[in-house]
């Protein structure tokens, strides 16, 4: 069954508030559908691997589970997403020091294999501008969310112009070749599109905690 686009991004007070019950499944569950990808997306280019990124996954779910209990939101100390990502960082790092002493090895010039110290070896996630990755895991989140809105307000084939012309960005002429519509149609749909892709990401941006 599809979800309701309206429900994408779920991140309001109200979701806060339901999360201090554990029994509330279906508010549980809508946290995991909207943060899974983002946790996941933000491990995987901080180094870990794709095991390790679904471990960081449910280590974070548990973290905020084992929270939310005593949590309260003020806007003024800080928002949800950046106590999420500290969240996130923390298990991210527990994955790095899991990691066993004997797994990265090294060679000489002669082939002869030689290891390295463990803290050699284990990237450095505060060298990584997880700030930075988070960010952009987060709009490109909020986009994807702003797009499922709006295929439900336009018509098909204006969406399909959209799709093909400024998300996997073909030419104007290959568009308009391949959906039998002249050039200007093509500008005009992107042009109508685009301003509701827009608005929908200002619309989420201002529901976020």
């Amino acid at each position: 069954m599809a979800r309701n686009p309206e429900n994408l991004i779920p991140t309001r007070r109200s979701l806060l508030d339901r999360l201090k019950n554990w029994d509330d499944q279906e508010s549980w569950k809508d946290f995991f559908d909207t943060y899974w990808k983002l946790i996941y997306g933000v491990a995987l280019r901080a180094g870990l691997t794709d095991a390790e990124a679904e471990e960081v996954v449910q280590e974070t779910v548990i973290a905020v589970a084992k929270k939310m209990g005593g949590f309260e939101y003020d806007p003024e100390i800080g928002s949800f997403k950046s106590w999420l990502l500290h969240t996130a960082q923390w298990r991210i790092s527990d994955q790095f020091r899991k990691r066993s002493p004997g797994r990265a090895m090294g060679r000489t010039r002669g082939g002869r294999k030689t290891r390295t110290s463990t803290i050699e070896r284990i990237p450095d996630p505060a060298g990584l501008d997880l700030d930075a990755v988070w960010d952009a895991e987060w709009a490109k989140h909020i986009f994807e969310a702003a797009i499922e809105r709006v295929k439900t307000k336009v018509k098909a084939k204006h969406y399909q112009i959209f799709d093909l012309y400024v998300i996997k960005q073909w030419p104007v002429q290959k568009v308009a070749r391949t959906l039998g519509v002249n050039i200007g149609r093509v500008y005009l749909a992107k042009h109508r599109v685009s301003a509701m892709v827009k608005k929908e990401i200002k619309q989420l941006e201002r529901q976020m905690l």
